[in-house]
């Protein structure tokens, strides 16, 4: 589906000369597509024009699946050589593009990041877009004498930004009906949904074409400091010691790993023990989301569904040390006529 304000169904002429779809789902960083595009003597692209919206819709097993919902950023084009045709393609980012076009400086009086969060997305609801916001752990609303959160960036930089702080993500999920979106900013380990395992070293059972594995031992961090309360005008501990977030692995690295970094919080004038916490709490758990990483292309005509980020996957074959759950992070659908495949990347917080 494609238009600028009325999305309606692509023509018969633009879906012919289409030759190549690829679409790029993040977890961190904007989800993106590409189209590419055989041109034919006099074609009409002015449905390809930058900022029209497209909608890409996969049809897996009779059922629909919103693949992406996005905005057309920029073109190129490749002009042909003797027999060979020109290749138009069009490159586009998900609707959070949207969020990113104008630097503001606004001032967010009373509001904790959470609520900030909440009313940003509601700005863009005209794009179909509903907010999926958590708050973070110990984060109360801000008192009259506490400083104004202010923003002196784009509306998803603010967004960004803010989750950090609590090793949060902010995504957008397409879906699950067409110019329907969902804005999640919250714990990266909000769906635990299990899919369809991997099956890599199984013979003809395999799905999976290639898989590599990767161990940081090095990224599983821990906080240790003080602050000065401003509540109580009091030093105060804070430190942690494990992770909120839900457990993947079933060996931990802050538990299995006989050494992990020590990371120091100074002390900072302006926070509270609340707060404090909140935020070496997330150091910690952005720490430990990607100790373990696995990296492969499987077949989506043997696989038989796609593989979505943001849920839980198995891997059978894969030995005791690399198999198990995972969650998945990243995934690139790449679709060419008789040919469907799908890049992935899987993490945990640990082993097996």
């Amino acid at each position: 589906m494609i238009g600028k304000s009325e999305l309606k169904p692509a023509k018969k002429e633009l879906m012919e000369s289409l030759q190549k779809v690829e679409v790029t789902l993040n977890e961190k960083e904007r989800s993106g597509f590409e189209l590419d595009f055989q041109l034919g003597h006099g074609q009409n692209l002015d449905d390809l024009k930058p900022f029209n919206r497209v909608i890409i819709i996969v049809t897996i097993n009779s059922v629909k699946n919103i693949l992406m919902d996005g905005i057309i950023g920029y073109h190129q084009l490749a002009p042909g050589n003797g027999s060979e045709a020109s290749i138009f393609t069009v490159f586009g980012e998900d609707v959070s593009l949207m969020m990113d076009l104008e630097e503001k400086t606004v001032s967010h009086k009373g509001q904790d990041d959470a609520t900030i969060a909440r009313d940003i997305i509601s700005k863009y609801s005209s794009y179909g877009i509903t907010a999926d916001v958590k708050s973070p752990k110990g984060i109360s609303q801000p008192g009259a004498n506490d400083s104004v959160p202010s923003q002196q960036v784009t509306d998803l930089e603010h967004l960004k930004i803010m989750a950090n702080r609590y090793g949060f993500v902010f995504y957008i999920t397409a879906g699950p009906k067409a110019k329907k979106s969902t804005a999640y900013w919250g714990l990266p380990d909000k769906e635990s949904t299990r899919q369809k395992a991997l099956c890599t070293n199984m013979g003809p059972h395999s799905n999976v074409d290639t898989i590599k594995f990767s161990y940081d031992s090095l990224a599983p961090t821990l906080v240790k400091g003080s602050i000065d309360d401003t509540e109580t005008n009091q030093i105060k501990p804070v430190e942690t010691s494990s992770s909120e977030m839900k457990k993947i692995a079933k060996k931990s690295a802050l538990v299995s790993q006989s050494k992990v970094r020590l990371k120091l919080l100074l002390q900072k004038s302006g926070n509270d023990l609340k707060k404090a916490m909140a935020l070496a709490q997330g150091i910690t758990d952005a720490s430990l989301q990607n100790v373990t990483t696995a990296n492969g292309t499987l077949s989506t005509t043997r696989y038989g569904d796609l593989l979505k980020p943001h849920r839980v996957v198995g891997i059978i074959g894969a030995g005791q040390e690399f198999g198990g759950d995972w969650r998945v992070r990243k995934v690139t659908h790449r679709i060419e006529r008789g040919k469907y495949t799908q890049d992935f990347t899987l993490s945990k917080d640990g082993t097996e």
